[in-house]
């Protein structure tokens, strides 16, 4: 079993808040997670909303069944249980002491607006993601805090049973696809996932008419992940009207199959009305859909960029529920009409410009969008990165290194 690196900020989070909501895409390991903590560190009742008896209490007397349920208690799959959540704001009303629920869904918190609005001011939401690199080797990432140093730290070295990086892109981070060695037997755990999602979670959250039509609408979207998101392209080549599928891609941001990358304005209006980046939210997913291979990547390295992209995004993502610096993930166009993958910016106003590069060689012309970017910015710029697939860590000037993409899960990493 993986050792999870939010667990820390759970038991922050249940220390000062009377409910606590963890959510994140089904099979990712939530149940694991909260019924770990109920035998140890947050001793509390588990039942599930997946148990025909629960839900059905649930339902049928909902303020009874809450007050009932006593001491501390986990909720799983509360997204199943929607009549609760009003009841439930009476019941935190009434006792606000810290810890009483730990709730968790497969659907996100804040697109659930019932639940949103009932329990505003008294939830904190956490988000559970696939394992994430360090996860998988025994450690907490520390790369977004090192990267928002004053100098970077010295990078780890790998370890010497570490799989390769384009296993780790192909493979994802999903649980149980991390557990089958055998290429067979994952391409089947991905296909049972989606058709499982699609008959239960989507039919949980909306009346779709076509559920039939996801399949090949997730494949579409994964040959665009990293791509500015066009809905009318989209529409046209997916063949469903532009108004039907804006509300099905938002189903899918929903389920945390799809997440957007907003872009970076100082203005901020702009970013509000500007067009953002649609990444898959797993990169073994993706690989997945589009039928990719190591031999196919090997025969062809220009289909490894997007997916590599889409994989540095999602460990970056997981990395933001434990970092210090908790940065907002953008992306960029310079004042010179040159993007930039991917713009960090903290709390302070600091920003870290990154680029992703499916090349072991670096150049000083690969920082070229960086320097645009440091010199729009001025001292708001704190560092420029290259992220690369080679073993090389170079300074290429001030505040700017190429790094390997190693260095994910291995600068400013702790434990193990």
């Amino acid at each position: 079993m993986f050792q999870r690196n939010i667990t820390s900020r759970m038991l922050a989070a249940l220390g000062d808040n009377p409910v606590v909501m963890l959510h994140g895409a089904r099979q990712t390991g939530k149940t694991t997670l909260v019924r770990t903590l109920a035998e140890s560190e947050h001793r509390a009742r588990y039942m599930t909303f997946d148990d025909a008896g629960v839900l059905a209490a649930a339902e049928s007397d909902p303020a009874g069944f809450l007050a009932g349920l006593g001491g501390p208690v986990i909720l799983d799959e509360v997204q199943r249980a929607p009549g609760l959540f009003l009841p439930l704001k009476a019941e935190v009303d009434r006792d606000r002491r810290p810890g009483r629920f730990l709730l968790t869904g497969s659907a996100h918190a804040l697109l659930l607006p019932r639940l949103a609005d009932s329990l505003a001011g008294r939830m904190e939401v956490l988000t559970l993601r696939p394992i994430s690199q360090g996860e998988r080797e025994g450690v907490t990432e520390g790369f977004i805090d090192a990267l928002f140093a004053k100098r970077l730290p010295p990078l780890h070295p790998e370890s010497s049973s570490s799989v390769s990086l384009e296993s780790r892109v192909l493979a994802g981070g999903f649980p149980e696809v991390l557990t089958r060695r055998d290429r067979a037997r994952r391409r089947a755990w991905f296909g049972s996932y989606i058709t499982a999602l699609l008959q239960r979670d989507v039919r949980d959250l909306a009346a779709v008419e076509r559920l039939a039509e996801f399949p090949r609408l997730l494949s579409l979207l994964a040959t665009r992940s990293g791509s500015l998101i066009n809905f009318a392209s989209l529409a046209g080549d997916a063949g469903i009207p532009q108004s039907t599928l804006k509300r099905y891609v938002a189903l899918l941001e929903a389920i945390f199959l799809v997440e957007f990358l907003p872009p970076w304005f100082a203005n901020i209006g702009k970013r509000l009305v500007k067009s953002p980046k649609i990444y898959l939210s797993d990169s073994g997913l993706m690989a997945h859909l589009l039928g990719l291979s190591a031999e196919r990547i090997a025969e062809d390295r220009n289909l490894l960029g997007p997916l590599l992209e889409t994989f540095v995004v999602s460990e970056l993502r997981k990395q933001t529920a434990w970092c210090r610096a908790q940065p907002q993930l953008h992306h960029c166009r310079t004042q010179r009409g040159h993007e930039v993958d991917i713009v960090l910016e903290d709390h302070r106003g600091q920003l870290v410009g990154i680029e992703v590069k499916a090349s072991a060689t670096v150049s000083a012309d690969d920082f070229r969008v960086l320097r645009d970017l440091s010199e729009a910015l001025g001292p708001r710029f704190h560092r420029g990165v290259v992220l690369h697939t080679g073993q090389e860590t170079i300074p290429f000037g001030k505040g700017l290194n190429a790094l390997p993409i190693g260095a994910l899960w291995r600068l400013g990493a702790k434990g193990g």
